[in-house]
């Protein structure tokens, strides 16, 4: 299923909430809030370019990084989504912020 999503699927969400579902069968409020695609990355002969969402919690979590579960319209749930935490870097430290990559 992971290889179907292309960067199409999570610009229609840009600014949007979704719940993250941790590995622990908690959920999380995340807003999606960028998206890069990045063609440097693409393999030869694949038909996906490669890119990255970010994605910010709406409230403070002790999550860092691991396969989640996530609602995606026109796909439904994507399994096994590796999300891994970004430092605050100057932002509001009691969110969490996060990266999902897709080569």
């Amino acid at each position: 299923m992971l290889q179907k999503v292309h960067s199409h699927h999570f610009q229609a969400l840009l600014g949007q909430t979704r719940s993250l579902i941790l590995p622990d069968g908690h959920r999380l409020e995340v807003r999606i809030e960028h998206l890069e695609e990045t063609p440097k990355a693409k393999m030869p002969n694949t038909e996906r370019m490669p890119f990255n969402v970010q994605l910010n919690s709406l409230e403070d979590t002790a999550f860092v990084d691991g396969l989640c579960d996530l609602d995606i319209p026109e796909l439904g749930r994507l399994e096994g989504v590796f999300v891994s935490r970004v430092p605050a870097a100057g932002r509001d430290p009691s969110r969490g912020y996060f990266c999902i990559t897709f080569n």
